[in-house]
C-alpha cells in the first residue's frame, strides 16, 4: 500500500466536483422525497436521524477519524504494514460495540419510539437502523482509509454512485407501496437506504483490496498494545465529542415538536414544522457547501502528516489556506441562499415555511463553514479534547435556547433559530482562539472576513434589488434566479480583485 501525493490541491478540486455532483444528486431525491411524503413524514424521517448519529458516534466516528489520521501518519514513515492493521483492529472494535447496541436498540425500540423520540410511529424505521448503521460503519472504515492514503477518487465515485443508488432505491420502494400509514412511510424510506448501503460496503471492501492492499505491506507493522493505545488515543476524544454532540443534537430534535405542542401547535402540525426545517430549509442551505467535506478529508490527513513530522511551518500555511478558501467561498454562497433562498424553497419543495428564517439560518450556516475548518485544523494537530469541550459547550447553548425559548407564544421555531446563531458564534469565537494557541495562527481579519463579506454583501444586495425589477418586469422565476446569480457571482469575482484577493491563488493548495 503506497502512499500519492496529490499536489496542487487537484484532490480537494476532485473530492469537490464530484461531491457537488453527489450533493446535487441528493438535494434533487430529497426534493422528490419530501413531495412524495410530505411535511410529516419527513418530521418523523428526521427523528429517526439523530438515533442514527448517536449509533454512528457510538461505535464508527472515533475508529473513522483513527482510520484516517493513523494510515496518514504510517505511511508517512513508511509502514504500509501498520495502516493495514490500523484498519482490521478498527474493524474488529466496531463489530464488538456495534452488535450488543444494535441488540439492546432492537429489543427496546418499542420504549425507545414512545420515551424518547416521542412519536410510536418512529419503531419500524428504528429497528431498520441498525442495519443500516452496520454497512455504513463498513463502508467509512475502508473510505476513510483510502483518504488517510491520498487516494480520494475511489471513495469519491463510490459516493457518487451511491446517491443515485440511494434516491433509487428509496423512490422506487415508495413508488411500489405508497401510500401507507406514516409509520411504513418512514419505514421505507430506511429500508431503502439499507439497500444502498449494502453496495457501498461491498464497493468499497472490494475496492481497499483491489487498489490498496494488492499494491504490498511494507515496514516492521506495529505490535496489537502500541496500535491500541494509538487507536484509542484519536477514537475516544473523537468518539466521546461526536456521541456528547449528537446526544445534544438529538435531545434538540427530539424536544422541538414537544416544545411547539406546548407553545400550544397540534402535534401533527408541530410534527411537520420539525420535516420543513430540518427537512427542506437545512438541506437547502447547505448545498452551497459541498466543498467542505472535500477540504476536510483531503485537509486532515495532511495536517496529520506535517504534525507528525514536525512541520509547524506546513501546518500554519495549511490552516491559514484553508480559511481563506473557506471565507472566499462561503460568505457568498450564504449571502445569495438569504436572497434567492425564498423562491428556491417555493419552487422546489411546494411546501410553505421553507423560506422563514432564512437570512439568520444562513448567518448561522456561514459561522458553521468556518467552524468545520477550524474543527479540522484542531483535530489534525491531535488537539480532539480541545474540540469535544467546544462542541459540547456550543450543543449545550443550543438545547438551552430550544427549551427556554420555543414553547413561548410568538417565537415557536423562532427560538430555535436564535439558539443556532448564538451557538455558533460562541463556539466560533472559542475555536479561532484555539487555533491560534496550539499553531500560532492568527486570525487574518482582511482576507477571512472582511474582503469576501463586503464582496458578499455587496453581491446580495445587488442581487436582491435586481431581481424585484426582474419580477416587476414579469419574468418567470426560474429565468430571474439564473440571471440574479450569474450577475451577483460575477460583481463578487470583481469585488474581490477590487480589494486585492485573488480567487484562484487562494484556492490553489500545493503540498509540499
Amino acid at each position: 500500500m503506497g502512499e500519492r501525493s496529490d499536489p496542487g490541491g487537484r484532490g480537494v478540486l476532485l473530492l469537490t466536483v464530484l461531491g457537488a455532483l453527489a450533493q446535487a444528486l441528493g438535494f434533487g431525491y430529497r426534493v422528490a422525497l419530501s413531495r412524495m411524503v410530505g411535511a410529516e413524514v419527513m418530521g418523523l424521517y428526521q427523528l429517526l436521524m439523530p438515533v442514527s448519529s448517536v449509533l454512528m458516534s457510538l461505535t464508527a466516528v472515533g475508529l473513522t477519524a483513527a482510520v484516517s489520521n493513523l494510515t496518514a501518519r504510517n505511511l508517512a514513515l513508511g509502514n504500509s504494514r501498520g495502516a493495514d492493521q490500523t484498519l482490521g483492529t478498527c474493524m474488529k472494535l466496531f463489530f464488538a460495540l456495534l452488535l450488543p447496541l444494535g441488540a439492546a436498540v432492537i429489543l427496546a425500540s418499542d420504549w425507545i419510539s414512545v420515551a424518547l423520540l416521542g412519536d410510536a410511529r418512529t419503531r419500524l424505521g428504528l429497528m431498520l437502523l441498525v442495519p443500516c448503521v452496520a454497512l455504513t460503519g463498513i463502508e467509512n472504515l475502508h473510505k476513510h482509509c483510502f483518504y488517510g492514503a491520498g487516494r480520494v477518487t475511489p471513495p469519491a465515485v463510490s459516493e457518487l454512485l451511491e446517491q443515485g443508488i440511494r434516491a433509487a432505491a428509496v423512490l422506487g420502494l415508495l413508488t411500489l407501496f405508497l401510500p401507507q400509514y406514516p409509520e411504513r412511510a418512514a419505514g421505507l424510506i430506511v429500508a431503502g437506504m439499507v439497500l444502498c448501503e449494502v453496495y457501498s460496503a461491498l464497493t468499497l471492501t472490494f475496492l481497499y483490496r483491489l487498489l490498496l492492499r494488492r499494491k504490498g505491506l511494507r515496514g516492521p507493522g506495529e505490535k496489537p498494545g502500541v496500535r491500541l493505545r494509538k487507536v484509542a488515543s484519536v477514537a475516544l476524544p473523537v468518539g466521546a465529542n461526536a456521541l456528547l454532540g449528537n446526544l445534544l443534537g438529538a435531545a434538540n430534535t427530539t424536544l422541538i415538536p414537544r416544545k411547539l405542542v406546548e407553545g400550544g401547535m397540534e402535534p401533527g402540525a408541530a410534527v411537520a414544522r420539525l420535516g420543513v426545517i430540518h427537512g427542506m430549509t437545512l438541506p437547502m442551505l447547505s448545498l452551497p457547501t459541498v466543498f467542505l467535506g472535500a477540504l476536510g478529508l483531503v485537509l486532515a490527513p495532511r495536517l496529520a502528516r506535517a504534525h507528525a513530522l514536525g512541520r509547524d511551518g506546513e501546518v500554519r500555511r495549511l490552516a491559514g489556506r484553508a480559511v481563506s478558501a473557506v471565507a472566499v467561498l462561503s460568505l457568498p454562497a450564504m449571502a445569495m441562499m438569504a436572497v434567492l433562498g425564498p423562491d428556491l424553497g417555493e419552487l422546489l419543495f411546494h411546501q410553505e415555511g421553507v423560506g422563514e428564517y432564512l437570512v439568520p439560518l444562513a448567518a448561522g450556516m456561514a459561522m458553521s463553514c468556518f467552524s468545520s475548518v477550524f474543527c479540522c485544523v484542531l483535530n489534525g494537530v491531535s488537539c480532539q479534547r480541545t474540540v469535544a469541550v467546544i462542541s459540547l459547550l456550543g450543543g449545550g447553548v443550543q438545547l438551552l435556547c430550544t427549551l427556554a425559548l420555543v414553547p413561548l407564544p410568538g417565537v415557536g421555531l423562532g427560538g430555535y433559530v436564535a439558539g443556532t446563531v448564538l451557538s455558533t458564534g460562541m463556539e466560533l469565537s472559542l475555536l479561532v482562539y484555539a487555533v491560534w494557541r496550539k499553531t500560532g495562527v492568527a486570525p487574518r481579519l482582511f482576507s477571512w472576513l472582511a474582503a469576501p463579506g463586503l464582496g458578499a454583501l455587496l453581491a446580495a444586495l445587488t442581487g436582491n434589488l435586481l431581481l424585484r425589477r426582474l419580477r416587476e418586469a414579469g419574468m418567470e422565476t426560474v429565468p430571474g434566479l439564473l440571471c440574479v446569480l450569474v450577475f451577483s457571482a460575477v460583481l463578487y469575482l470583481a469585488a474581490l480583485w477590487a480589494q486585492g484577493i485573488r480567487p484562484r491563488e487562494v484556492l490553489r493548495v500545493r503540498v509540499r
